[in-house]
């Protein structure tokens, strides 16, 4: 008997698949569907669109007859299938829609699509009808050699920052991914930002999205992998990056965006939730300019590396880990001299409503992350202070940090990076357990502004 893992390239949406019913009278209808979407080893979902005549005979007689192609070597399989229930809502409905606007886009109907429920069907029966020509079968890409290379690669990180890049390269040098992104859910639960990218001509340090808004806002909000084979200009971030510069809390006249970085024209992308028990750490994604460059292989690959990165994360930022451990109090490390710098003031603006942070007119950084650089550039300024640990800043009740301790670290690692892209003349870097240092070339100039001109 053919199992239904076997024919999964035939449910990739490549070739249109041809269903047909029946109502209760025996009257036959054939029409064509998008795609038949594998659920596991023995149900599939049909997408109910358009086609209201199929659905009124499913409801009738719950059977049904489905001819599939492989998009590679032609053949076909007749799938014999049992109606077992619809849905119209949650996490399945959601990500077969993002699937579905990239075969809309693909076929020139884009627009024309509008999902109205998921039909799941149980496998009863599957029969070649065509072998084709299996010689035409691509080769297929090893990957447990490279999830075993970069699973290597992720336990020996011993901080967030090794492990964030480590993740991107390793994904970019052993599984042949040219564009890769690393992005963090914030304390909110409604806002993802980016930490680390490979690939793109912008890094997008600090880019945020929105869960639900694109492949990844909702691979985010329902915690479940996304995976487009074919261009879907909807899940573009060009148009669905979170403008905060019309808020009451941020100055209007002052543009705070950092542009997500993708491919002027991305073919294949492919989400995967970064998932610690219920909690969602993350999205890791990945996008390239071919067509079907990612398979369900690449999805499973990626999704077991998920499982690495959050039990890594996990061990990174427990209590008593080098990265949320250090001394209860600054020590005389803290009252060395400091060497003063030279050359004109760097001119330092911040809105305390919304924690932004400018610097010489120019965004840098808000939120968490910028709450946190206000706070040790005013030390620095009041008290000399070039020292810090990670323990002060969590104990500080003035900077209103989230109970979720580890966002303070993967904070710490976008502000260090948005300032080496942005700011060079500042600088922080870790200076021992737990511990960071301020480091300046030029001198400061702190404003705390009005939130509108």
């Amino acid at each position: 008997m053919i199992a239904l893992a076997d024919i999964r390239p035939c449910l990739e949406g490549a070739v249109p698949s041809i269903i047909a019913t029946c109502d209760l009278e025996g009257m036959p209808n054939v029409s064509y569907v998008s795609q038949v979407h594998y659920l596991d080893s023995q149900h599939v979902a049909l997408t109910f669109q358009f086609f209201n005549k199929t659905h009124r005979n499913i409801g009738e007689n719950p059977q049904a007859t489905v001819y599939v192609t492989h998009p590679d070597t032609a053949a076909q399989y007749r799938l014999a299938l049992l109606f077992r229930h619809s849905e119209a809502e949650g996490a399945l409905f959601n990500a077969i829609k993002a699937k579905l606007a990239g075969i809309a886009s693909h076929s020139g109907m884009s627009g024309v699509f509008h999902l109205k429920g998921v039909d799941v069907y149980r496998v009863l029966d599957i029969e070649c009808v065509s072998p084709g020509d299996p010689a035409l079968a691509p080769a297929s890409r090893p990957l447990l050699p490279a999830l075993r290379a970069l699973g290597d690669d992720i336990g020996r990180c011993g901080d967030l920052s090794c492990l964030f890049d480590a993740t991107v390269k390793g994904i970019s040098g052993h599984f042949g991914i040219g564009q890769v992104s690393l992005l963090l859910a914030d304390e909110s639960g409604s806002v993802l930002y980016m930490v680390a990218s490979t690939g793109f001509e912008v890094s997008g340090i600090g880019a945020e999205v929105l869960f639900g808004v694109g492949v990844v806002g909702v691979c985010a909000r329902e915690q479940t992998p996304i995976r487009i084979a074919f261009g879907a200009s909807e899940y573009s971030y060009r148009n669905a990056i979170i403008h905060y510069s019309q808020t009451a809390t941020a100055p209007s006249w002052l543009e705070t965006t950092i542009a997500f970085p993708e491919l002027a024209e991305p073919a294949s992308q492919l989400a995967v939730p970064l998932v610690l028990g219920d909690r969602l750490l993350g999205v890791l994604y990945v996008e390239s300019g071919e067509q079907r460059r990612f398979a369900y292989e690449d999805e499973d690959a990626l999704s077991v590396l998920a499982s690495l990165f959050a039990a890594r994360y996990q061990l990174l930022t427990a209590p008593g880990s080098p990265e949320t451990t250090g001394p209860e109090t600054s020590g005389p490390e803290l009252a060395e001299p400091v060497l003063l710098p030279s050359g004109s003031p760097m001119l330092i603006q911040f809105y305390a409503a919304s924690h932004t942070v400018f610097i010489d007119h120019d965004y840098l950084i808000k939120g968490v992350a910028g709450a946190i650089l206000w706070r040790i550039l005013q030390q620095y300024q009041q008290q000399g202070r070039q020292t810090f640990s990670n323990r002060e800043l969590r104990l500080d009740a003035s900077l209103g940090l989230p109970e979720i301790g580890d966002n303070l670290e993967s904070r710490l690692v976008l502000l260090q990076k948005r300032l080496a892209e942005r700011a060079p003349d500042i600088a922080i870097e870790k200076s021992g357990r737990g511990r960071f240092r301020l480091n300046l070339k030029r001198p400061l100039s702190l404003i705390q502004e009005a939130q509108a001109r």
